[in-house]
């Protein structure tokens, strides 16, 4: 069989660059020789679903990707106990469209309804309401993992444990998702009640974070990460509950109006000038107290309103930065995190904050654990970008936290180890034959 190189493959945050054999499974009952047939066995393998990590988890240069995008298929969703059972290519956003008018929602949604519910699963993805509902893989009942034997294996808390912790956060590296059982949660409608307040300083996040997250299923925060002293750390908190009026479900919902962003912008558009004058707009632009109802894609999802929003970045890309470090209040590690950022030079049009509960995830390598969470997005400038975030890595790992491989693309193998120390017994369930640019940069 022929090869095809695609000389173009880039995660969201469109660094680095690479190429792949692209290679497509025609349904989940095919045999996995027949995937592979052809191919020089000595190319790794890594399932593909829609690319939208931000680093290179789901990326395999000069190696081969397998494509879940024709594995698309409801299999089942029981009425009673909303137990949805799919296939892995298929994406949230083409889940909710089905289970939404049905009464159900996702246990677990991350910032894009854009992502497959195998990458989910195979990132271990999490949300706004991690203090009550964890990980998605909290909520995954069971799978099936095909390997590159061949071979077939049911997963769940109940069978195969050990492979199925391993393979809930395994960054695909064990083998590929082929289907999944995720236990639903009921709703009666598609709206959000939704609370907005602005803040004034890291300390009254803290503050209303505390006094939500008894009270809210969903909070976070974002922030103004270039302010500085009296100020350090202001923001907006946004929290939510799924609303329990029936009647608002005849409230007609508004055609999406959907806009691309049209090409790649010039670098010199994104500066730390032009950064700060957005935050501080954005900042002051929201009340100081707010209370409203909002569609679940607005309050969930409002990125994906933007067609590839991810081109303000340019043709450099941007690297999002997301560590989580214990929660110490004041003396907490984030504060310094923050205003050695806010110093550094570089900026942030999106940084959001929340604090991740103690709900434990069965994934091995699962990224989230109590603490605090923060996520950067910082335009890709070269060797100062790296400098910066290395200085971070630094800070996370004094502060024994740990930093999020799905939207990593340049920590050190240094820096993973002292991370994930659970890699070692992850080794046993990973498959010889797959691999990805993350896994060899950082083995």
């Amino acid at each position: 069989m022929e090869e095809l190189w695609d000389e173009s493959k880039e995660s969201w945050g469109n660094y680095p660059k690479t190429k792949a054999i692209v290679r497509k499974l025609r349904s989940r009952g095919q045999e996995f020789s027949q995937v592979t047939e052809g191919l020089d066995p000595e190319l790794d393998l890594l399932p593909y679903g829609q690319g939208r990590s931000y680093g290179d988890s789901c990326l395999n240069d000069s190696n081969v990707l397998l494509s879940t995008e024709k594995l698309t298929h409801f299999i089942e969703l029981n009425p009673e106990t909303g137990v949805l059972k799919v296939e892995a290519g298929i994406t949230l956003k083409e889940v909710l469209d089905h289970i939404v008018p049905r009464g159900w929602f996702l246990p677990v949604v991350p910032g894009t309804q854009y992502v497959t519910i195998g990458g989910a699963i195979a990132n271990d993805i999490h949300g706004k309401n991690h203090h009550v509902g964890g990980t998605l893989g909290c909520h995954v009942k069971s799978l099936e993992l095909l390997r590159s034997d061949g071979t077939r294996r049911i997963c769940s808390p109940q069978e195969n444990f050990e492979w199925f912790r391993a393979t809930v956060g395994g960054l695909g590296l064990t083998g590929l998702i082929v289907w999944a059982e995720i236990q639903l949660k009921k709703i009666v409608c598609p709206w959000i009640s939704r609370e907005t307040i602005r803040f004034s300083h890291l300390a009254k996040f803290f503050e209303l974070t505390s006094d939500s997250d008894s009270k809210y299923e969903y909070t976070v925060g974002w922030l103004d990460c270039l302010s500085q002293g009296a100020n350090l750390g202001r923001g907006v908190f946004f929290r939510g509950n799924h609303l329990l009026l029936r009647e608002a479900s005849e409230i007609k919902v508004k055609k999406e109006k959907i806009k691309t962003f049209p090409c790649n912008a010039p670098e010199f558009i994104l500066n730390r000038f032009t950064m700060k004058a957005f935050n501080t707009l954005y900042y002051h632009t929201h009340p100081s107290k707010k209370s409203e109802l909002v569609h679940y894609r607005s309050f969930f999802f409002p990125l994906d309103g933007i067609n590839y929003w991810n081109r303000l970045y340019g043709k450099r890309g941007f690297f999002q930065y997301q560590c989580v470090v214990p929660f110490e209040g004041t003396k907490s590690s984030i504060y310094d995190i923050i205003e050695t950022f806010a110093s550094s030079g570089l900026g942030s049009f999106l940084t959001v904050i929340k604090t991740f509960g103690k709900v434990t995830s069965p994934g091995l390598l699962s990224f989230p654990r109590p603490g605090v969470t923060l996520t950067l997005d910082v335009p890709n400038e070269g060797k100062k970008t790296l400098r910066v975030l290395d200085r971070l890595d630094e800070k996370v790992v004094e502060a024994g936290g740990r930093v999020y491989p799905a939207k990593d693309a340049r920590m050190s193998k240094e820096s993973f180890q002292s991370y994930f120390p659970e890699r070692i017994e992850f080794e046993k369930y990973k498959d010889p034959k797959f691999s990805s640019s993350f896994w060899r940069r950082v083995k």
